[in-house]
This record gives C-alpha cells, sequence and structure tokens, in this order.
C-alpha cells in the first residue's frame, strides 16, 4: 500500500514537472520563432495547428506500434471538444491582439474562479474556506507581477469571455471524458489532436491573416525557423500529453494554479535569458503567489485527509451496525449441534 502511494506521488510530481518544463520551454521557443527580433513567424494559429499535426502522427504511430491502445468515445463528443478546444486557442489569439496586456492577464486570471464556477454548476463541487482562501492569494499575487496597463473595448471583452468560457469548459471536459470512457490521456489526446490539427491548418492561415496582416505563403522560411518550428512541435507534443495527465490526475482548479506558476516561471526565465525587466513589484507579486500555491497545496492536503477521516467513519459505523444485527440475528434463532443435527436450545 506504501509502495503505491509512492508511486503515485512520484507519477503525479513527473506529470507536474513535464508540464512546467515542456509549457515553459515552448513559450521560450516562440518566443524566439515568431519575435522580430528572432524569425519573425507571426502565424500563432498555423503554429497550433502543426503542433496537432505532430501529436496525432506521434499517436498514430503510438497506436501501431501497441504502445497505446484505443478505446471508444463517440465522434460527436470528440467534434464537440475540438470546436471548444479550437475556440479557446483563436479566443486567446483574438484577446491578445484586441485587449491591452493587462486586461489579457487578467482575463487568464479569471479562469480559476470560471472553472470553479463551473464545476459547481455542472458538477456540484464544493470548496473548503482554505482552498479558497489559496486560489485568491495566487491569482492576487500573479496579478501584482503580470498586470500593467487595464484598456478595454467591447470586442476585446467579447473575445476574453469567449476565451475564458471556452478554455475553462475545456479543461473540465478533459476530466469528464477520461472518467467517463475510462480512457488514458494520451488516448484521448490521440482521438482529438488528428481533428483539430485538421480544421486548425484548413482555418489557422485565415485567421493569422486577419490577426497579422501577413500571409504564411509570403513568409522566407529559413533553416533557423524551422528547426524552431521542429523544437515548438516536440514540445508542444510534451505539453499536450502532461496538460491531459495532469487534469486526469488533479482537478481543472488544480491545474489553473499550476499554470500561474508557470508564468513565475515564465517571468524569472524572461529576466534571465532576455534581458526583461524584473521590478520590485514582480518579485513582490512573485513571492505572494508562491505563498499562495503552498497555502493551496496544503489546504488540498487538509481536504483529503478530511475526507478520509469522513470515509473511514462512515464505514466503521457501518460495520458496527452489521454487527449489531448479525448478533440479534444470532440470539433469534436456535442454535443447532453440527455432529447430530439438533436443536441445543
Amino acid at each position: 500500500m506504501e509502495a503505491e502511494k509512492k508511486s503515485s506521488a512520484v507519477s503525479d510530481v513527473g506529470a507536474w514537472a513535464m508540464n512546467i518544463v515542456s509549457s515553459v520551454g515552448i513559450i521560450m521557443a516562440n518566443k524566439q520563432l515568431m519575435s522580430a527580433n528572432g524569425y519573425a513567424f507571426s502565424f500563432a494559429t498555423t503554429l497550433t495547428g502543426f503542433h496537432f499535426a505532430v501529436t496525432a502522427l506521434v499517436g498514430l504511430v503510438s497506436n501501431a506500434t501497441g504502445y497505446s491502445s484505443s478505446k471508444h468515445v463517440p465522434l460527436w463528443e470528440l467534434f464537440w471538444f475540438s470546436i471548444v478546444a479550437n475556440m479557446s486557442i483563436t479566443g486567446m489569439n483574438f484577446s491578445l491582439m484586441l485587449n491591452s496586456v493587462g486586461f489579457y492577464q487578467i482575463s487568464k486570471l479569471s479562469m480559476i474562479p470560471v472553472v470553479c464556477v463551473m464545476e459547481w454548476i455542472l458538477h456540484n463541487k464544493h470548496y473548503s474556506k482554505e482552498v479558497k482562501t489559496a486560489v485568491v492569494v495566487v491569482v492576487i499575487g500573479v496579478g501584482v507581477c503580470t498586470v500593467t496597463d487595464v484598456k478595454v473595448n467591447l470586442k476585446g471583452f467579447l473575445c476574453a469571455c469567449i476565451a475564458v468560457l471556452s478554455t475553462s469548459l475545456q479543461q473540465i471536459t478533459i476530466g469528464s471524458l477520461q472518467k467517463k470512457y475510462s480512457i488514458g490521456s494520451f488516448e484521448l489526446l490521440s482521438k482529438t489532436a488528428p481533428i483539430q490539427a485538421l480544421s486548425l491548418l484548413v482555418l489557422g492561415p485565415f485567421i493569422d491573416y486577419y490577426l497579422s496582416d501577413k500571409s504564411l505563403l509570403n513568409y522566407k522560411m529559413s533553416y533557423g525557423a524551422i528547426l524552431f518550428i521542429l523544437l515548438s512541435c516536440t514540445l508542444a507534443v510534451f505539453c499536450n500529453v502532461s496538460q491531459y495527465l495532469c487534469i486526469g490526475r488533479f482537478s481543472a482548479v488544480s491545474f489553473q494554479v499550476l499554470g500561474h506558476m508557470k508564468t513565475v516561471c515564465v517571468l524569472t526565465l524572461g529576466w534571465l535569458l532576455f534581458d526583461s525587466e524584473l521590478t520590485l513589484k514582480n518579485i513582490s507579486g512573485m513571492i505572494l503567489a508562491v505563498v499562495g500555491m503552498v497555502i493551496y497545496s496544503w489546504a488540498v492536503e487538509v481536504e483529503k485527509q478530511s475526507s478520509m477521516k469522513t470515509n473511514i467513519n462512515v464505514k466503521n459505523s457501518l460495520t458496527e451496525e452489521e454487527i449489531r444485527l448479525l448478533k440479534e440475528g444470532i440470539e433469534s434463532k436456535p442454535v443447532k449441534d453440527i455432529e447430530l443435527g439438533e436443536s441445543k436450545g
């Protein structure tokens, strides 16, 4: 039992670590690929289509070699999930284009309370005061780190709402599909990736042209750009797999808290690698966010322990009731002699 717990804990830490490393790595690679000082490949939606195409190819090879098995999931559910996921990607791109960086960050911070409300509505899930407090501390800390100017316009606000709602619903749906069909994270990803890849590669160039006023056909591809696209796609496979792993193992709220931990890592690496400015405001916000994450981890553990004690108490009370009924049954019936087959009472 102890060995199983240790194995599960190691797997959990591995999933978290893979998600953090791959997510931060892909942001750094995309920064070099898409920035004007790098390779100026400003086609984010099409790049995401490449990501899912490579992920779909890895899934196909994995199924063909027998490394992973393919379980049945209704096609309409896969299409529904892919629509929601693509709305999330497109909504985020439009939100970043139409809004100030400050409002974009606030919209991302609002995902935790939105996920909480959605889980309460869809799954009747409740949260303890400690968890709510920790979430508030994390949100304030990351807000202090990242939010600068805040300008709001109607189009940007609508795009931000679509992005937040679709991303929150996507993260909840991943967990519910895995539980509903008893399907592994990689198996589910390999089923949804081809649909997302096809739709994003068809629509992506048009969306990117609207966003950047640049055509993919006019882009001059270099060896360096190809190398970074391949690196981005490789990291995307690990990022996508680890996202499904994390949501399958933890809740959507925990995944959002993990996302804010990545924000802190990105800010730190941006300062170390790209000479980004790191002010006292950034540092104090990061410290507050990390404190919030520690409180959140403690609060979730307390909630688990409380839930386990409740289950044990319920189990014990049922056992006592069964013993009482059993005793009453024995006392009310005559005991027979096994050898003679006669009643002793």
